[in-house]
């Protein structure tokens, strides 16, 4: 997503998650990350995201919750359950996640 998430006045979550890519079956990587993104996008709960990834596969997404029973139900979905196993599978050398609870935030824009 190339622009900012219109989040509302905090609490809320963040998950984060970092990866690095492998070169496999990039097409079908690419498929099922614009699925992920419109089908997390009608979650009950799920507020928004960025994303961005360089040249080289490392990437970061971080996605914003309401709550964390809406994170664990994304988790627990079924077409999310099986992105994971084929991201552990072909799709990701390594990756990390966070759950972060947001307490303050602001922006600046000219």
């Amino acid at each position: 997503m190339s622009d900012f998430a219109k989040l509302p006045q905090p609490p809320y979550y963040a998950v984060i998650f970092t990866a690095q890519r492998t070169k496999d079956d990039e097409a079908g990587y690419q498929r099922m990350a614009v699925h992920m993104d419109e089908l997390a996008a009608q979650q009950p709960g799920f507020l928004g995201s960025h994303s961005t990834r360089s040249a080289d596969g490392f990437g970061i997404t971080v996605s914003y919750w309401r709550d964390r029973a809406a994170i664990a139900a994304w988790k627990r979905q079924g077409e999310h359950l099986h992105a994971q196993q084929l991201g552990k599978d072909k799709w990701y050398a390594r990756f990390s996640l966070q759950i972060a609870k947001v307490e303050r935030a602001y922006d600046f824009q000219k």
